[in-house]
C-alpha cells in the first residue's frame, strides 16, 4: 500500500443547484478517502463486524439507487439486478442480503466496476435532481429532498466507518502500514481537568429544532436530573496507562460481571491498538492511521469498550480523591450539559473542533485551559450509562428506512459526541447534541452512527467500526450523592 496524503476533492461545478452541489461534494469524499489504497486494501475484510472499503463504496451507492432512484425516477431500472442483494446491509423489507461476514469474499465486481457503478448512479441522480427542480410539484420535490438528505447523512456516516474499519484492517498487518503520514501530531501537554457543575432539574432533551434529525433523536421530551458535574475534558492515554499499571485489568473488583467474563475469556490486558514495547517494560505503542507510534500520554484514550469505561470509572473513583464517586453519565446528563456549548463550539465550522478536516485522524489533547466543557465535539464518541431505547412517543420512519434505527433498540448502550473521523459538515449544533450512537457493551470504542449497528458479539475487541472514543469523568454536585462520569 502506498501512503500518500488522500487526493484533494474536486469542487462541484459552478452553476449547480444548492442540493446538487452538496450531493456532488459529499459523494466525492469517499473515493478521495480510498485514493491512497491499493485494490487489495479495498477488498480485504479484517473481521465479521467490519466491512471492506469496496463494500462501503458500493453500499452507499446502493442506498441512493434503492431509496431515491427506485422511488422517484421514471422508468427505473437497476444498474445491476444482483447488486440489490449484494450491497443490502440489513433492510429486510428490501429483500435478501449477502452475509455480512462474507463481504470480503466478494472479489467481483472489482473496484473499477464499483467506481463505475458510483458514476452511473451519480449521473442519474444529477438528472433526477435537475428535472425535479425544473418540473416537479412541491410535494414531489419535498419527498425527493427528504430522501436525498437521508442518503447524504448515510453516506457521511459511512465515510467515518470506512476509516475505522480501515484502521482495524491495517492494524492486523505486521508491517504496521501508514495510511496518512503525520506523526507526531502536536507536542502538547494536556491541561488538568476540573469539574463543571450542572444544576439539573426538569430539562428537555431530544431533537426539537428545524433541520435534519434521525427518527431516534426525538421527540423532544422532559426528564428530571439531580444536580451533577461533568469533567471538563476527556480521559487521556496517560491516565489510562496508570489504570493498566495498577493492575486494572487483573482485578475483578472494578468490573461488571459480564465485563470480567469478557476480560478473562478474551485475554484483554490493555485497550485495543495498544502494543507493549518489547524492550522497555511499561512502555507502550499505539496503532493509528499514521502507523505504529509511541503512545502519546496527553491525547484522549480511544477504542474503549463500555466494560472498560465502567471499570476505569470505578477504579478512578476509588484511587483519586478528587474523583470520589466517579461514574459514567447518563445520555440526558451529557446532552443537557453539552447543549449550551454546541452552537458556540461549532459556529466556526471545521476550525472549531478536531474533525476529519484537521487531517489528524486521531483525538488531540486540550492545548489551553478554558472555562467550561471541552472536547465535546470533534475528538471522540463518549460512552454513557444509558440503554439505547425509544424516547416517549417515538415513531420510526415509514417504509424500509424505518429499519434504520428502531429495530436495534435492545441490548445496546448510547454513545454521544462527535469523533475525529467525522466531517464537520454533518455536525450542526442540534444534531451534535441529540444524535444517539449505540453499541453493544463489548464494542471497542464504538464509532459510527446508525447504519452498521447490528448487535455485536462479545468478541476480542469487537468492531473496528468504532471510531475514536474517549472517556471523561463526572460527579454530582455537592447537593447530590457522589458520582463520576466517564465519557468515552
Amino acid at each position: 500500500m502506498t501512503a500518500p496524503t488522500p487526493a484533494p476533492r474536486r469542487p462541484a461545478p459552478a452553476g449547480l443547484s444548492p442540493l446538487l452541489r452538496r450531493y456532488t461534494e459529499v459523494r466525492a469524499r469517499m473515493p478521495a478517502l480510498a485514493a491512497p489504497l491499493s485494490e487489495a486494501d479495498c477488498q480485504a475484510q479484517s473481521m465479521p463486524d467490519a466491512s471492506p472499503v469496496k463494500w462501503h463504496l458500493a453500499h452507499v451507492t446502493w442506498f441512493f439507487e434503492t431509496f431515491v432512484l427506485e422511488a422517484h425516477e421514471a422508468d427505473f431500472r437497476p444498474c445491476h439486478p444482483a447488486y440489490r442483494v449484494l450491497f443490502n446491509s440489513y433492510y429486510k423489507a428490501v429483500g435478501d442480503q449477502h452475509p455480512r461476514a462474507e463481504r470480503g469474499l466478494v472479489t467481483r465486481p472489482g473496484l473499477a466496476e464499483v467506481l463505475t457503478y458510483r458514476r452511473q448512479v451519480d449521473e442519474r441522480m444529477a438528472a433526477l435532481l435537475q428535472e425535479a427542480e425544473a418540473h416537479a410539484d412541491e410535494a414531489r420535490r419535498a419527498a425527493l429532498l427528504q430522501a436525498v438528505e437521508l442518503g447524504l447523512q448515510h453516506e457521511q456516516q459511512h465515510q467515518e466507518l470506512l476509516l475505522t474499519d480501515l484502521k482495524h484492517l491495517l492494524s492486523r498487518n505486521p508491517l504496521h502500514p501508514v495510511y496518512q503520514p503525520g506523526w507526531p501530531l502536536a507536542q502538547v501537554t494536556a491541561q488538568h481537568w476540573a469539574w463543571v457543575e450542572q444544576a439539573g432539574g426538569l430539562v428537555d432533551i431530544g431533537h426539537g429544532s428545524d433541520g435534519f434529525a434521525f427518527d431516534n433523536e426525538g421527540p423532544r421530551h422532559a426528564v428530571w436530573l439531580r444536580p451533577y458535574a461533568l469533567a471538563s475534558r476527556l480521559v487521556t492515554h496517560g491516565e489510562w496507562a496508570d489504570f493498566v499499571a495498577d493492575g486494572g485489568y487483573e482485578q475483578a473488583r472494578w468490573w461488571l460481571s459480564a465485563g470480567w467474563d469478557w476480560v478473562q475469556q478474551q485475554g484483554v490486558a490493555a485497550p485495543l491498538y495498544w502494543q507493549a514495547d518489547a524492550e522497555v517494560a511499561g512502555r507502550w505503542h499505539c496503532f493509528t492511521l499514521h502507523g505504529r507510534v509511541p503512545l502519546d500520554p496527553h491525547t484522549p484514550i480511544t477504542h474503549i469498550s463500555l466494560y472498560e469505561a465502567d471499570a476505569y470509572a470505578r477504579w478512578r473513583a476509588a484511587s483519586d480523591p478528587a474523583a470520589a464517586g466517579a461514574r459514567l453519565p447518563t445520555e440526558a446528563e451529557w446532552e443537557h450539559a453539552a447543549a449550551p456549548w454546541a452552537a458556540r463550539a461549532l459556529a466556526d465550522g471545521p476550525g472549531a473542533g478536531n474533525f476529519v478536516e484537521s487531517r489528524a485522524l486521531h483525538p488531540m489533547p486540550v492545548a489551553r485551559r478554558e472555562a467550561g466543557l471541552q472536547q465535546l465535539f470533534g475528538d471522540c464518541w463518549e460512552w454513557t450509562a444509558s440503554a439505547y431505547s425509544a424516547y416517549p412517543g417515538f415513531q420510526p420512519w415509514a417504509g424500509a428506512v424505518g429499519e434504520y434505527n428502531g429495530k436495534f433498540m435492545i441490548d445496546q448502550t448510547v454513545l454521544r459526541g462527535v469523533p475525529a473521523c467525522r466531517h464537520a459538515a454533518i455536525c450542526g449544533p442540534a444534531t451534535a447534541t441529540s444524535f444517539r450512537l449505540r453499541r453493544a457493551g463489548s464494542s471497542a470504542a464504538c464509532a459510527w452512527p446508525v447504519t452498521s449497528t447490528e448487535a455485536l458479539l462479545p468478541m476480542r475487541r469487537p468492531l473496528p467500526a468504532a471510531p475514536l472514543l474517549s472517556l471523561a469523568a463526572i460527579r454530582p454536585a455537592p447537593a447530590a450523592a457522589s458520582t463520576l462520569q466517564v465519557l468515552a
